[in-house]
């Protein structure tokens, strides 16, 4: 049993040093077999209701915004549902690019060379408001009495997938004494990765918990995060049945967990006293939808 603990992890280190050096860890055609299998031909025009998706384009170095209304308004816009999930799911050094071509109606061809979304917008609740400001601004949004950023007229849920603990994971001392392949991996992390993917992260929830405190409609806006995973519930990647449950039971336990909210001092997220649980707190917002809902239905 040593020996083949030993093996087992000689071997991870050998693929972790290959995948380094020439490839993704994954290849991502399984993947692409069942995602096709599941969605057909269906395209961005064919959701059920109206979706943002950030993606990046490698060839450009820019980000590509893939909405429903586009898929609608615009051909070269409406890929198939199956590449844009291919797309917006392709995690560099986990997944390899993928491309695709669209076509408008007088048959020019646009070319996509698409990465992970996360890489340009890890927390996307920015482009999901921006993209309502310009529907609004453009005249095509079915309300007339809103404004473009009227955060009173706005109900933002941020729903985080989990953050790692990470504590004083690193330190200016050690970071010090890193070259590039320090920074790309150490001790099984990546410093670098974590460091853009948390950053650009954080800067969008302060951003937009500062917008809406600074009008007085904070709660208009919850952001639900856990960061303090660890061990596999932490991975990107591990996907046996103990994991999912130990994700549930972590979902669970957060849905009992007091409201927080970025302090605007501290960068930090701290609970707020009198607002009730995140569980409570979905449900507030799920009443003053539904009421929305019925009323636009009757006016």
């Amino acid at each position: 049993m040593i020996i083949d603990i030993v093996n087992i992890r000689r071997n991870s280190f050998f693929n972790r040093i290959a995948n380094f050096l020439g490839g993704p860890k994954y290849d991502g055609k399984y993947l692409k077999t069942l995602v096709k299998e599941l969605l057909h031909n269906l395209t961005m025009s064919h959701t059920l209701t109206n979706v943002v998706i950030p993606s990046f384009d490698l060839k450009h170095l820019q980000p590509v915004i893939f909405t429903t209304k586009d898929g609608k308004e615009k051909v070269s816009r409406n890929a198939l549902l199956s590449d844009v999930c291919l797309g917006t799911s392709a995690a560099p050094t986990y997944l390899p690019p993928h491309y695709f071509e669209t076509k408008d109606k007088l048959g020019k061809t646009r070319t996509f060379d698409l990465v992970d979304g996360g890489v340009a917008a890890n927390n996307p609740t920015l482009i999901a408001i921006t993209h309502i400001s310009k529907e609004i601004l453009l005249g095509k949004f079915e309300l007339a009495d809103i404004e473009p950023m009227d955060s009173k007229r706005m109900l933002v849920l941020s729903l985080g997938t989990g953050l790692a603990q990470h504590e004083e994971k690193y330190n200016a001392k050690d970071a010090a004494r890193w070259g590039l392949l320090g920074w790309v991996y150490n001790k099984g992390a990546s410093p670098l990765i974590d460091i853009f993917i948390d950053a650009s992260s954080d800067i969008v929830d302060i951003h937009v918990s500062a917008f809406f405190q600074s009008l007085h409609n904070q709660q208009n806006y919850l952001r639900i995060q856990e960061d303090s995973l660890s061990g596999d519930a932490s991975s990107l990647d591990i996907s046996t049945t103990n994991n999912m449950q130990t994700l549930v039971q972590v979902g669970d336990s957060l849905l009992k967990k007091p409201v927080s909210r970025i302090n605007l001092e501290t960068g930090r997220p701290e609970p707020i006293q009198g607002e009730g649980t995140n569980e409570e707190a979905l449900a507030r917002f799920a009443k003053l939808i539904s009421d929305e809902r019925k009323f636009r239905q009757t006016s």
